[in-house]
Formats: structure tokens, sequence, C-alpha cells
């Protein structure tokens, strides 16, 4: 079972450009006009994609730069996460609810770097219910497809199991996290509380697509739906 974060499980926008705008000008060394909307990329897509639109050509140092740089501003401001942030409507009692099915690991496919991943589900308490080991993040390969496969290829190598969209679930609230699921090889949950309407989400691909995630009951039944107790045992 693999959740992305943002506008799905948590929104802590205002924190997260913050910390871009102080990362931008501790690599460039001039303030942050336009940073570009995160719309399901990943860190390192909208590292390079801000450079350009704030006209830095980008050097082969910049993204590793920028990357380290992004995680020591977001962790000084671990802080302000829960207070100028927000849970999603039910992303807690999901996460509980499905932790309970028989044979499910959680885990994160997100855009954002780890270390921030994990900083915006621990502050709010969300973490608990993560193996962030099996996940896959935004300072890896891109596009998201691609990084879907490396998770599963964690699952596999930790479970001993192969992971096929017979026993994988993407929740996720953008197109792109529909796109990449239908790739990459996994059943997928749309979730319209994000910037991608239900009727997107569905024509992306989804397999189901649910207003949010504040019935928990829903949310299991769909996991339950998109794969068997067998496939789940085996994973």
């Amino acid at each position: 079972m693999l959740w992305n974060v943002d506008l799905t499980l948590v929104d802590v926008a205002i924190v997260t450009r913050d910390a871009y705008a102080e990362a931008f000008r501790a690599v460039t060394g001039r303030p942050l006009v336009k940073l570009v909307p995160p719309l399901g990329r990943p860190d390192s897509e909208i590292v390079f994609e801000t450079l350009a639109v704030n006209g830095i050509p980008a050097q082969d140092d910049h993204l590793p730069r920028f990357l380290a740089a992004l995680a020591l501003a977001f962790a000084d401001r671990r802080g302000r996460l829960a207070k100028e942030g927000r849970m999603m409507a039910g992303a807690k009692d999901a996460l509980k609810s499905v932790a309970r099915l028989d044979g499910v690991v959680q885990s994160v496919l997100t855009g954002t770097i780890k270390g921030n991943a994990v900083h915006k589900l621990k502050a709010f308490g969300l973490d608990r219910y993560v193996d962030f080991e099996l996940g896959g993040y935004g300072e890896e390969v891109y596009p998201k497809a691609t990084l879907l496969q490396v998770a599963q290829g964690r699952a596999k190598q930790r479970l001993g199991t192969p992971f096929t969209a017979a026993n994988t679930v993407v929740i996720g609230d953008s197109t792109r996290d529909v796109q990449a699921a239908r790739i990459g090889g996994a059943a997928v949950i749309g979730v319209a509380s994000g910037r991608s309407t239900a009727a997107e989400l569905r024509e992306a691909g989804a397999d189901l697509v649910l207003p949010d995630l504040s019935d928990a009951s829903e949310v299991v039944a769909a996991v339950a739906g998109l794969t068997s107790p067998l496939d789940r045992k085996a994973g």
C-alpha cells in the first residue's frame, strides 16, 4: 500500500514554500520570485523547473546542493507544520484502518524527499503507520512510474515476494499519481482532495475515486476490493 503525502494525507504548503525560498536563496544568492506548482512532480523536477522559471541556468551541482538546502530549511521549520498545516480529513483513521487488513504493509510514494516526508507525517502522528524504508521519494528517480517500481523492488527484497498490480495499491490525489500507478504496475485509488477533480482522476484511469478519506470503512473496502486476501498475505 503506497500513499501519496501532499494533499492526500497532509497539507503543509505554506511551510514548504518558505523552505523552498530559503533553499533557493542559499543556493543561488537570489530571492525566489516564482515557485512552480507541485502538481504531483517530485522535488528533483520542481528544483530544475523553479531554477528555469527564475532565470537560473542549471549547473551540475545545483540539484544536490538544492535538495540538501531544502532538507535543512524544512527541518528548521518542522515545528510549524502542525500549527500552519493540516492533516487531510480522515487521514489518520484511514491509515489505522487499512493497517488492520491482513497482510498489508503501508509506505509512501511521494515527490517529497525522504527526510521531509518523514517530518510531514511525524508532525501529525501518522508516521507510526508507515514503513518509510519501503517507499519511493523525490530525490530518487523520476518519473513517478519508475519510482513506483523502485518501491516495489524494495518491498520484494524485504518481504520476499513480487509486487504487481495484483498486490500493490497507490492512493493519491493527482492525475500524475494515477498515471504513475497505471504505467508502473499498481491498482490506484484517486482521492479528490487535491487539485485534480474526481472526473479528472477517473479520466486518468483511477480504478476507484473517493471524495476524501473521511470514511475509513470506504477506504478499507476500496483497498480490499482491489486486492485479494491471498495477494495481501503474500505481501
